[in-house]
């Protein structure tokens, strides 16, 4: 879960982004004003996956073993999914909205707290949801183009629905000893989930592109479209850190 502290950051900076210089006409037609800045924000962040984030992953998959891996990774999953609930709630999708609720009570009891995907074993596959989706399917724009240090790209339809989906997070107004560690401990391990699911596409993706910068836009731009429209794809970032 991403903080609405970062989130109003981003906006403030997208704001002063609009005055820093005069956008090509191409930027213009690809909805992308800031290409100039964005493609600076890019390649730090490209700098950060090849420099921090990938040695890290390779610490992790050296250590812990891939059954481990796929447990965490199930458990980061299932504590997402209110936020997945929610969504799809609101979105007044009943049956996705059941199959999730579904999953959220299987795997967090007979799943062991949401490390086994009991859930997906017996035909209840996760589908990812979030109030950007949300928003998109309102007909709200996806807004101008935007690259965010260590998130990636983040639209401002994308960056509100992040910090409204902060808001569904039922952890956030549960109140127990040591909920800050937990908070952090949390974050730590789906961000590195994050890296390491995605980081096989993500070298591949950077392997064949020609400019890795635009390619990352337009697969962005098409799997979140593909998300409103109703199928199940995951979006095409640079890792959460």
């Amino acid at each position: 879960m991403r903080s609405t502290g970062p989130a109003l950051y981003a906006v403030l900076l997208g704001f002063s982004l609009s005055g820093c210089s005069t956008p090509s006409a191409q930027s213009l037609a690809q909805h992308d004003p800031w290409e100039a800045t964005n493609r600076r924000v890019f390649a730090f962040d490209v700098w950060v996956e090849h420099h921090i984030a990938r040695p890290v992953d390779d610490g992790y998959r050296t250590v812990v073993p891939k059954f481990a891996r796929e447990g965490v990774h199930n458990l980061t999953t299932n504590l997402h999914e209110p936020i997945v609930l929610a969504n799809d709630v609101l979105q007044g999708q009943g049956k996705k909205a059941a199959g999730t609720l579904s999953r959220i009570v299987i795997n967090s009891t007979v799943g062991v707290a949401g490390l086994i995907d009991v859930a997906g074993r017996v035909g209840i596959s996760y589908h990812d949801n979030d109030f950007g989706i949300t928003l998109g399917k309102g007909g709200i724009a996806e807004g101008s183009y935007l690259v965010l240090p260590f998130v990636g790209p983040m639209p401002p339809r994308d960056l509100l629905g992040s910090a409204v989906d902060g808001a569904f997070d039922p952890l956030s107004y549960a109140r127990f000893h040591g909920k800050d560690t937990w908070l952090f401990v949390r974050s730590g391990l789906r961000v590195l989930d994050t890296v390491d699911k995605r980081r096989d596409q993500f070298e591949s993706i950077e392997r064949t592109s020609i400019d890795f910068y635009a390619t990352t836009r337009n697969l962005y731009r098409q799997s979140r479209r593909a998300l409103i429209r109703g199928k199940n794809t995951g979006a095409m970032q640079l890792p959460d850190l």
